[in-house]
């Protein structure tokens, strides 16, 4: 089965100070040795980049400089498959965000349901299961729920 893991996830994979790092780490491993393909989009790499390399004063950033960041990126790059975004993946975002009036902020999460749908990707590894109530289809596992 293939999950794709949201780019909260894939930060805290690569930060063995943060604290949901043995959690995150732990649900990785179990995932990978039950056979299960580890998915991320163009889209969640950009956000991990963003996140990454943003300044640590500024809401959420952690200040890393463009070297350790790349370097993080490889290290993402040896645990997941990163899928590519699409005229397909465009065409379902568009279709998403109008049938849900979706706005604001929100149209990120709205793009990657549209990968995991045009990927046939039902699964959601994430922190942040709430921002994805809305779409039917996709379960929902958080890092602490993985056994």
């Amino acid at each position: 089965m293939d999950t794709l893991v949201d780019s909260g996830v894939l930060i805290r994979l690569t930060l063995p100070g943060d604290p949901a790092y043995p959690e995150v780490r732990r649900a990785v491993r179990l995932l990978k040795s039950r056979g299960e393909k580890l998915i991320a989009l163009t889209q969640n790499i950009a956000e991990f980049w963003n996140v990454c390399t943003r300044p640590a004063a500024v809401r959420g950033g952690y200040g890393l400089s463009v070297k350790d960041t790349a370097r993080k990126l490889g290290l993402i790059e040896n645990l997941v498959e990163i899928r590519p975004d699409s005229l397909a993946v465009f065409q379902e975002w568009k279709r998403l965000v109008v049938l849900h009036s979706v706005k604001g902020v929100q149209v990120h999460d709205a793009r990657l349901v549209a990968g995991m749908t045009v990927y046939g990707i039902a699964t959601l590894l994430t922190f942040n299961g709430a921002d994805f109530k809305r779409y039917a289809g996709i379960t929902i596992v958080r890092p602490l729920d993985v056994q």
